[in-house]
């Protein structure tokens, strides 16, 4: 397997849009849903106010993760649609995805990251508490749901 390339995409190209497909089937089958209800506008991720990347090996989109501006003041930044297809995990992609949204989030200003999980996802809960994420109130649209769990971190 070649090297993993990290590129800024649109919400709505055709490699993203595989990828959060994938994201929301996964979601579905842990959940017994949907996947995923939360109201997404693919312009919140458009900068200054977001950004969406896709992560390749060779030409096969493998990984995706955005972030889009929470909050009115223009310093948070909630991650979404996080996702590595199983033929690419356990090989240190998402910490790597993760690592370039943040990058991306502080270069445009944001100084805290912010995200919603589930209790069906230890593997993501997980990584996020290994890469420093600390347990905040829950908001966004699960807030009131069993199982959610929401985290956030600094950008220094």
């Amino acid at each position: 397997m070649s090297e993993l390339k990290i590129v800024v995409a649109r919400y709505t190209d055709p490699d993203a849009q595989l990828l959060i497909r994938a994201t929301l089937r996964d979601l579905g089958e842990r959940y017994n849903s949907s996947g995923d209800e939360t109201p997404v506008d693919p312009t919140e991720f458009d900068p200054p106010h977001g950004a969406f990347l896709v992560g390749y090996f060779g030409a096969d989109p493998v990984s995706c993760a955005g972030w889009r501006s929470h909050g009115d003041n223009g310093l948070v930044a909630e991650l979404k649609r996080m996702y590595t297809a199983p033929q690419a995990r356990r090989k240190g992609l998402a910490r790597r995805m993760l690592a370039a949204v943040e990058d991306s989030a502080r270069e445009h200003g944001r100084r805290r990251l912010i995200l919603e999980t589930g209790s069906k996802q230890p593997e993501s809960i997980a990584m996020y508490q290994a890469c420093g994420y600390a347990a905040i109130d829950n908001f966004g649209f699960y807030k009131e749901y069993p199982g959610v769990r929401s985290f956030g971190r600094d950008l220094h």
